[in-house]
């Protein structure tokens, strides 16, 4: 048995190819499952994740867990770098940085986070994501660290 989705459709691949498999492929990962968010775009250095968050996510103060946003974002920029690897590295985040900008609710409708690579290099990545509504209102921002290696 495979130990990722990515190995089980896209094995041998370079990254682009490989998110672009991932999202053909009629299977979702776990995560995108448990929080009900979709990928939905990916190109060279960017990739995007869209969600409408719902009673699934909300924490015990009234609002949707910080941990959405989160996840969305951290989504966001590690398959931005994802998409610029070669068929022989990896990546895992080292660091994720959020501010939330604005209170997420069952009211905010679509979300989209959209992550892009600021630089990438043999051993580190940087990238930053947003995470807006429909009209362009920012709810949180974040800037990630990670850590590129050969598999």
């Amino acid at each position: 048995m495979s130990t990722s989705l990515i190995e089980e459709t896209a094995a041998g691949h370079d990254g682009l190819t490989q998110m672009r498999m991932l999202m053909a492929c009629a299977r979702k990962p776990g995560i995108l499952e448990s929080l009900n968010f979709e990928f939905i775009e990916v190109e060279a250095g960017r990739a995007v994740f869209a969600g409408v968050p719902g009673d699934h996510a909300y924490n015990p103060i009234g609002t949707v867990h910080g941990g959405y946003a989160a996840t969305l974002l951290d989504s966001a920029c590690g398959c931005a770098v994802h998409s610029c690897l070669t068929a022989s590295q990896a990546y895992t985040t080292l660091e994720l940085k959020i501010a939330y900008h604005k209170a997420v609710t069952r009211d905010s409708g679509l979300l989209r986070a959209e992550g892009r690579v600021l630089s990438i290099g043999r051993r580190a990545a940087f990238a930053e994501a947003t995470l807006k509504d429909a009209s362009g209102r920012l709810f949180a921002s974040a800037t990630s660290t990670l850590l590129v290696m050969e598999r």
